[in-house]
């Protein structure tokens, strides 16, 4: 039998990358299906298979709003999460599917749009210093890899990582099923991962990868301020590959029982071009972003001519302040641990 990592692994992201200085991709899924009737505490990834048309209407708004590239509706759907809502035995059908609405959608945009198969966490910390080990680890994403593979997804799309480890069983499960893919860190305790890892670490290691991503960069964490300070630590790292840059739409409140971001479309529109300007080639948003900012992203993304890269000052006064002082990489910055955390 032939192994299909043996085979030539495409690159889909290469040829519009060449056309264009940079691609917008989607907003936050779990923001938009709440709206939508999702229940806290329950698994949005089961929707792919109760409510298609849902998760279809999903992925519609972000291509309407001007996005190149969407993540499927399957954050948590590997086995270690979805055993948490007893369907660990559905991984490969709710990957497959999730992919398949969203290879729907994508086909009929009318112009070239990316299916990125979303890959989160497992919810588990890697052997030594937890108990998951990393051939656990590898098999745990590679089922979830092949999923996405037959419903037809573009890529896969790593995000919200913590550690290297999982990082680097994410890249070995990709390579196993001939997967193209992107990773993204959440970058959310003084600039550096709940693991510890900071911006120039994480340059410093796809560097390295046999199998590395197409692109790397951040997403979540904890405002838009600061992942704009974590994407200039991958400049100042000389990245090698394209940035990718998926801040939140402001800092999360407490407002009458829900939970809100505080971020206007205009105040994204900033962030986008900020984020351009900075070096990163893939800009979205994440949790709290609607297709309201992404809108008002692509037309300052479209109009605004491509300038310096912003200075931190400019960035807090444009975006507000940032959380620490520092960004991780300075001696000694060595961060409290919190929660792990869904992508919204």
């Amino acid at each position: 039998m032939t192994d299909p990592s043996a085979a030539p692994i495409p690159d889909p992201l290469g040829p519009l990358l060449a056309e264009r200085d940079w691609l917008m991709a989607d907003g936050a899924t779990g923001t938009t299906l709440f709206a939508m009737g999702l229940e806290a505490g329950d698994a949005p990834e089961l929707w792919n298979a109760d409510h298609p048309d849902r998760i279809a209407r999903l992925h519609a708004g972000a291509v309407d709003a001007g996005s190149d590239i969407f993540l499927t509706n399957t954050f948590g759907a590997n086995a270690a999460r979805l055993k948490l809502h007893d369907a660990e035995t559905r991984v490969g059908e709710l990957n497959r599917l999730g992919a398949e609405i969203g290879r729907e959608v994508a086909d009929s945009a009318g112009r070239r749009v990316l299916v990125a198969g979303s890959m989160g966490p497992t919810g588990e910390i890697l052997e030594p210093t937890g108990t998951l080990s990393r051939a656990a680890a590898v098999e745990i994403f590679h089922e979830q890899a092949e999923g996405l593979k037959a419903g037809g997804a573009d890529l896969l799309w790593v995000e919200t990582i913590s550690a290297l480890e999982e990082y680097e069983a994410a890249a070995e499960a990709a390579r196993r099923a001939g997967m193209p893919w992107c990773g993204t860190m959440s970058f959310d305790t003084a600039g550096r991962t709940m693991m510890g890892l900071t911006s120039a670490d994480l340059a410093r290691a796809v560097a390295c990868m046999d199998h590395g991503p197409l692109a790397f960069g951040a997403n979540c964490g904890v405002g838009a301020s600061d992942l704009l300070r974590t994407v200039l630590g991958f400049a100042a790292a000389g990245a090698d590959r394209p940035v990718i840059a998926k801040g939140n739409a402001g800092i999360p409140k407490y407002v009458h029982g829900h939970i809100h971001y505080d971020g206007t479309p205009a105040l994204m529109a900033d962030y986008a071009v900020m984020a351009r300007d900075a070096g990163a080639r893939i800009i979205g948003g994440c949790c709290g972003t609607t297709p309201d900012h992404l809108r008002a992203m692509r037309a300052a993304l479209e109009e605004r001519p491509r300038g310096p890269a912003p200075t931190l000052e400019g960035i807090a006064a444009a975006l507000g302040p940032f959380s620490s002082a520092t960004d991780g990489t300075a001696p000694g910055a060595a961060p409290d641990r919190p929660r792990r955390r869904r992508r919204g």
